[in-house]
Formats: C-alpha cells, structure tokens, sequence
C-alpha cells in the first residue's frame, strides 16, 4: 500500500497537469466551452492529491473549496434538481449537520471560558456583530448592486463566524479556545441579533419576516447546536471513532452547500462576478483589519488579537446561503455568500500562514 500510495498521488498531478495543457490548448484554439471541464478536471485531480502531501495539507481544504466553485460553475444542471427534488431543499439539513458537529466538538468549559475571560469573549462579540454588519451596509450602498444582492452582503456580515476560522486561528498559532468559544456563542446568538439586523439595515432593500428568520435561525444553529453538545457529553466515551470522523462530516457539508449555490446563483454570479469579488475581498479583509486593531488599541495579547481578527473577517456564509434559501433568494440574496465563502478561505489561508511564521510574543501598545 505504501508503494502504491506515491504513483497514485503522481499519476494524479500528472492528469491535473494534463486537463490544464489541454485547458490551455482549447484556449489557443477559441474553444472556450471546453475551458471550463478542463480545469474542473485538473482542480479535482489536485484535491485529490493535496491530501496526500504534507506540504500540501493545510491548503486541501481551501484546494477543495475552490474545486466546487469551478465545478459548479461548468456543471450548473447537475447541482440544481435531480427530477422533480429541488436540491435547495437540502440547505437546511447540510447546515443542521455542520452545526451539529460544530456542537459535537463543545464542552461545558467552552461557555465556562465566558467567566475566566469576559473581556476577550465580549469584545469579539462586539466586534463581530457591529463592524461586519455596519461594513456591509456600507459596501452595499456603495457597490450600487440591486437591492437583494446589496441585502446579502449585509447578510453575510450578520451572521456569526463559522468553522472555518477555528482552523485558521489554529495555523496563526493564535488562541483556538478563545476562537472555539467565539464561534458558539455567535452562533447561538444568531437567531435574536441577525433578524434585528436585516430588519434594520436591510430592510429597505428586501422584504423580511423577522420572526420566521429567528424560528428558521434558532433550527439551524441552536437545536443542532446543543444537540451536539449533549451528544459530546453523553457518548463522548461510547463511540469516540464517530467523534472523530464529525469533522470530515462538517467538510462534507461545507463542500455540498457552495457546489449547490454556485449552480444556483451562476448567471447572476456572471454578471456581478468581478465586482462582487471585490466587495467581498474588501468586507472580509476589512474585518480583519478593525478586529486586530481594535483589540491592540484595548492592549490585548497578541493572540487574542489575531483570533478576534480571524472571528470578525470569516463569516459563516453556509448559514447566509442557508436564509437566503429559506427565503427562496438564492440566486439573488445568496450571491454574496457564494462569492464570500471562496474569497474568505483565500484571504484567510494567505493572512493565517504570513502570521505563522511570525512571533506571537509581541506585547500590546505602551508596554
């Protein structure tokens, strides 16, 4: 097995290598239909394959990620319906079973850590529900997008910080406790904080039922939420190999939910694209910004900074897609989360390595 291992992974990469000569090849020719299946081949082939190297395994998941969006960009038909079974239907359950297994990874001293460092876990609260739905508001109104594709980028700055930013945090060597904590408490105060919100800012750029988007919040994150972490307290002990396998299950999840809005939302993604992309990187990588420099002006550690950092700029944008569906706005209010998700996993990858090869020993202004 393990001679067999090293060919695979190479005759791997040899076929990536192949789809892109041949994308390239079709690009020469003006054969640009053909483009698109190429480089899905060779995204595919390299996801595959990244996992097998340990260089390459910090950047699988966001190898991974990508490999959706491009295949379902080329393959729209085969991500929207299957029949007459609309395959938006599945949003709510993908989200219930991320968030469950989020759940699963939780104990009591997670929400106990609210006690021993009140300061770190209310400023990143803070900072999460005021600088990115302000930012959004503001980017908005500015981008000058129809109204339901400017109400979800405020969507996506009003929703809490997802899995994502745990593994972040983790490759900046900053405090992945703290950002654990940060990601359940959001997430459990989603239901109340992001209808008020969307009512408030976005109200005007799109019709909102404020108490069907708290009951259909409270579905998607609090009950899976917590029954995770019964789950993680009663059989934690019983059937450890399926707490282990919980993250791939998340993954699984995170991958389905951006191949089904990237099908959806593809037409409309093709003619904001460029422009989307751009509010998207400024929303996220602004977010950074402010959280790391609000924490260093309230002298905090440096690891606290840079995980509060990490829990503003990266939004949950599974759950964003997740409303937008509930709301049958998919293609509209759920283009900013497909684009955000994508964009947010780069942004983030770059800063998370950069921060990782420098010392968090450094001390807060004035000391």
């Amino acid at each position: 097995m393990k001679r067999i291992l090293p060919w695979a992974l190479r005759i791997l990469i040899a076929l990536s290598l192949a789809f892109l000569g041949a994308g390239a090849v079709m690009l020469l020719r003006g054969e640009h239909h053909k483009i698109m299946p190429m480089w899905s081949g060779a995204m595919l082939c390299l996801a595959i394959a990244s996992g097998g190297f340990s260089r390459s395994r910090r950047w699988a998941f966001f190898i991974w990620l990508n490999s959706a969006v491009v295949i379902g960009m080329t393959f729209p038909s085969w991500f929207i319906s299957v029949g007459d079974f609309k395959l938006t239907r599945l949003f709510m359950p993908l989200l219930q079973l991320i968030m469950f297994c989020m759940g699963t990874t939780l104990s009591v001293s997670d929400f106990a850590r609210v006690v021993r460092m009140p300061a770190a876990v209310l400023v990143g609260v803070a900072c999460q529900f005021v600088i990115m739905p302000l930012l959004g508001f503001a980017l908005a109104k500015a981008s000058g997008f129809p109204p339901e594709v400017g109400a979800g980028i405020v969507l996506v700055g009003s929703v809490p910080s997802g899995l994502a930013s745990t593994v972040m945090v983790y490759l900046a060597k900053a405090d992945v406790a703290l950002s654990v904590t940060l990601t359940a408490i959001t997430s459990l105060l989603a239901p109340v904080i992001t209808p008020f919100m969307m009512q408030w800012l976005a109200g005007e750029m799109v019709q909102i039922d404020a108490g069907k988007l708290m009951w259909d919040l409270t579905k998607m994150t609090v009950i899976p939420v917590l029954a995770g972490l019964a789950w993680n307290h009663f059989m934690q002990n019983r059937a450890k190999w399926l707490t282990r396998v919980m993250p791939y299950f998340s993954i699984l999840g995170i991958l389905a939910m951006t191949l089904l809005t990237i099908a959806i939302g593809r037409d409309n993604l093709l003619r904001l694209g460029v422009t989307l992309i751009g509010v998207c990187f400024l929303h996220s990588t602004t977010g950074y910004l402010l959280g790391y420099l609000v924490c260093r002006s309230l002298r905090m550690r440096e690891t606290t900074c840079r995980t509060i950092a990490f829990e503003v700029g990266m939004q949950n944008a599974g759950m964003a897609s997740a409303v937008a569906a509930s709301l049958n706005k998919v293609a509209t209010l759920g283009l900013a989360p497909i684009v955000f998700g994508p964009v947010m996993n780069i942004t983030a990858s770059c800063l998370a390595n950069w921060w990782r090869a420098r010392s968090t020993e450094q001390q807060p202004p004035g000391d």
